[in-house]
Formats: structure tokens, sequence, C-alpha cells
């Protein structure tokens, strides 16, 4: 058997195809990788309910959710870092103030200030959840959120980012932008499972697509850019591979000699 690599997979446009689907070879090549020894793990911007069939149907227990705020080693949760409800508070009167819905996300669900506003159905809908998302603006009173989202169109997040210093800002759709407390990345969860798994960063390997794996690829010498990527993400990889849609995934996997 070769050397176990630790192997993370970025979720939209690494795993998922445009149609949020795994490819039939991507998930062929995935199951090899796991028989062959090696640990495969997810890193993503989703929260773990979003992607609990995921996860069965690969058999993955590691995991890196929100941007690296809720962390899972062999289903065991070693890392949480909420947004304090005072910084939610603050963040949601403001919103309120500026017609711009928020989302609160924990580990088991997503609630909405405002269901039925046209950006939250345009930014949720493009995650095509299997579930139907509920409104409740005081679901971060009772709840540990790892992650928000504000919906606003580009520019309008900026006095926002100047308001909140605990919180940073991250846009992954025209109407919706991620609210992530500081402190947590995956290159940071990256760093914390390598070390609770004495793996060494050189047998790590890293695939991703956007904005938010521009860490993550940084930190890993042997990264994959998928062909649908952000230039950045281009930039900062050691491998390019082709578009996701076209098994960029398993193209990936041979470039680098996992498969």
């Amino acid at each position: 058997m070769t050397d176990k690599k630790l192997i993370f997979f970025d979720i939209d446009g690494t795993l998922y195809n445009s149609d949020k689907k795994v490819p039939a070879k991507a998930q062929e090549a995935i199951l090899k990788l796991k028989d062959e020894g090696h640990i495969v793990a997810i890193a993503t911007g989703r929260g773990p309910f979003m992607f609990k069939e995921l996860r069965e149907s690969l058999g993955i227990e590691t995991y890196i959710s929100y941007n690296g705020q809720y962390i899972v080693y062999e289903g065991e949760v070693i890392y949480q870092n909420a947004i304090s409800e005072e910084t939610l508070d603050d963040l949601t009167k403001r919103a309120y103030k500026n017609d711009h819905p928020v989302a609160y996300c924990d580990e088991n669900d997503l609630r909405v200030s405002t269901r039925e506003h046209n950006h939250v159905k345009e930014g949720i809908g493009s995650l095509k959840l299997n579930f139907q998302v509920n409104e409740d603006r005081s679901y971060y009173q009772n709840n540990d959120i790892y992650q928000a989202l504000l919906f606003c169109e580009e520019g309008e997040e900026d006095p926002y980012i100047k308001a909140f210093d605990d919180v940073y800002f991250l846009r992954w759709h025209e109407f919706a932008t991620d609210v992530i407390p500081k402190g947590g990345s995956k290159a940071k969860g990256i760093e914390m499972l390598i070390e609770k798994m004495g793996i060494d960063l050189a047998q790590v390997y890293a695939f991703g697509d956007g904005p938010n794996d521009v860490e993550m690829l940084s930190l890993v010498k042997n990264s994959v850019a998928m062909g649908n990527g952000v230039d950045e993400v281009k930039r900062v990889s050691r491998y390019q591979t082709g578009h996701v849609d076209d098994n960029g995934l398993v193209e990936g996997l041979e470039m680098t000699g996992l498969i």
C-alpha cells in the first residue's frame, strides 16, 4: 500500500458539479482512495447538516465546516468558534434597517430573518438544499451561530465591514456574503487536524475552487485548483485541473499521482 495521505476536498465547485451532484467517476475515485487506506476529508463553507448525505455516501467522518469554525475528527467535534451574540444582535439590527436579510447557521440548521426576500430566494436557492428554510429572526439568541449570511448586493457590505472587528465578510454569491468569526479558517482547521492525527503537511493534499479556499491551498504544498476556480485560487495552487463538470476532480487526482 502507498503511504497514507490526507486529502481535503471543498464541496461546491469541487466535489459538486454545476448540478450540485458528485460525478459518478469522482465518487468512484474517492471510494478507491479510501480502499487504499488514504484519509478523505471535507473542507467547506457549508454547515454539517448541509452535507450529511454526502458524508454518508462517501463514508467521510472528518471535516472542516463553516470555513474552519466547526471541525470534526472521526465523528468527534474538536473545535468550535461561534460568533458572539452581541455582534449578531448588532448585525441583525443594522441589517433590518437596511432591508438586508440575515441567516443564522449552527451545526443543525439554518434560519433566516426574512424568508420571502428575493435575495434570500436567489442566494439560498443556489445551494439547492433538500429542505425548507424556516424563518426565525431570534434564532441566534438561543443557539451557537458559527456563520451568518448577509444578503445584500456587492459593495453594500462595506459599512458592516467597517463596523465589526471580530468577524470578516466573504462574498460567495451576487446577493449573499458569509459573515465568519475571526480566528478560524480552512487552513487553520487543517493545521489542527494534522497535529491531532500526527500527519506531516507534506502528506496532505487539498482541492478547491473559491475565494474561501485560497488560504488552504496556499498552506498545502500539494494543492489543486479546479479549472472552474477563481484566478486567485489558480495562482496559489501547484496544480490546475479541468472544470468540475468535465471530470476535473478525477483529472486532478491523476495529476497528483493519487490515482
